[in-house]
């Protein structure tokens, strides 16, 4: 389980990072390209796969 989320995490992490670089106009070639929107959902889903990378690594106590 828990590198299924892990994958998980970094898929979130990674994709999240290419929408807010597409979103604020970073990384041209898609419909997604200088749009806000694009940039806050980026953020999001960047900020939720680093906080399911480190509630999946968590070490018991």
């Amino acid at each position: 389980m828990r590198i299924a989320l892990n994958i998980v995490g970094i898929l979130l992490l990674l994709s999240g990072g290419i929408w807010f670089l597409q979103g604020i106009n970073v990384l041209p070639g898609s419909f997604m390209t200088g749009q806000t929107k694009w940039a806050v959902y980026g953020g999001i889903a960047a900020a939720a796969g680093i906080a399911l990378l480190i509630w999946a690594n968590r070490r018991p106590t």
